[in-house]
């Protein structure tokens, strides 16, 4: 018997992804085309956003489908994004999956997007210890978008025990960046220029924060105060300073989302730990999980290969492959979502 082929479409935000995995949990494909008109912004443009999936999408879906060395014909189901995100963008993927759906009378299943970026681990070797964890399991899901400390019971079941109040680790870092000097997407350019830094040069203040929920408006900023008044005393103390100064700010966001974590194993008993979401690329944050984890035996951390960290099409396939072996599949009527629920 062949093996079954699930196409899945990923466009909460900006970027348009297209994959195609295998039953067997092998990914045959993974295309990502990035919209690089929002740096000239210094942030995504939702409108700008949607209208360049109406333009990718086609393109994406073209060349997953050539990349993977089959035709439309063969792909048994369509998995797409259908919350949270920007909403004009989830309409775009989501319109094109129910036309592909109908067009081969194949089954439409819709994902939701945090689940599917936790749910990556499943693909066949896709994180860094090329083995999947056991349920139940603690994800901290960490992007531009989302701060979380999820509790994963099964594959569809699962449960937030904590949030941020306000700024995303993602977004903390990108507004940081800007301050910097660091154009859109700023994580990233911060995450590079602290590889010759001195994480110890600079001490920011860790907010405290009442049980597993998290806040980064505190710290972001304390760190805008410490660079405007340096900045007055020597106006070019950042520019001398740079990569002292992005070691220092990575150090201390590692060590908030460390702490919060332990909390979250002492809290719940349970000692398997995976990353996910964008910022899980995070070079400092992952030096800094699988250091302490080599040290505390009881931990076993799961942390995905770049390639799945960001938004990608694969964790929408993955996703989409463990919903048709299970028969979940969706109305032609259904409709997107921007916010994320407290379980799912």
């Amino acid at each position: 018997m062949k093996k079954k082929l699930i196409l899945g479409i990923e466009s909460s935000c900006d970027d348009t992804a297209v994959a195609i995995i295998q039953q067997n949990r092998c990914v045959l494909s993974n295309v990502i085309l990035r919209q690089k008109i929002h740096k000239e912004y210094g942030g995504v443009v939702p409108e700008l956003a949607s209208r360049f999936h109406e333009k990718n999408l086609f393109l994406a879906v073209d060349k997953a489908i050539t990349s993977a060395k089959i035709n439309r014909y063969q792909i048994n189901a369509v998995s797409c994004s259908l919350g949270p995100g920007l909403m004009g963008s989830l309409l775009v993927g989501v319109s094109f999956a129910k036309s592909f759906s109908m067009g081969l009378k194949i089954p439409l299943i819709t994902v939701n997007h945090v689940q599917a970026h936790i749910l990556v681990h499943f693909i066949k070797k896709a994180n860094i210890n090329n083995y999947s964890p056991k349920f139940p399991f603690l994800c901290l899901m960490i992007s531009g978008g989302h701060t979380q400390i999820i509790k994963v019971n099964d594959f569809f079941k699962m449960e937030i025990l904590g949030s941020t109040l306000d700024d995303s680790v993602g977004e903390a870092f990108d507004k940081i960046a800007r301050v910097l000097g660091f154009s859109y997407p700023g994580g990233p350019l911060l995450d590079h220029f602290s590889k010759n830094g001195c994480s110890n040069k600079f001490m920011f203040s860790k907010p405290y924060v009442n049980e597993l929920d998290f806040s980064f408006s505190g710290f972001k900023s304390h760190v805008f105060q410490f660079l405007n008044n340096q900045s007055k005393k020597d106006s070019f103390f950042i520019k001398k300073n740079l990569s002292d100064l992005c070691a220092s700010v990575q150090k201390t966001i590692a060590e908030i989302l460390l702490e919060k974590m332990k909390k979250a194993t002492i809290k719940t008993g349970i000692f398997r730990i995976a990353l996910a979401g964008g910022v899980s690329a995070n070079n400092e944050i992952r030096r800094c999980f699988i250091l302490f984890a080599k040290k505390n035996k009881k931990w076993k951390i799961f942390i995905p290969k770049k390639k799945y960290s960001t938004d990608n099409g694969a964790m929408i396939a993955i996703t989409g492959l463990l919903k048709y072996e299970k028969k979940i599949f969706d109305s032609i009527n259904i409709t997107p979502y921007s916010k994320l629920k407290k379980s799912f």
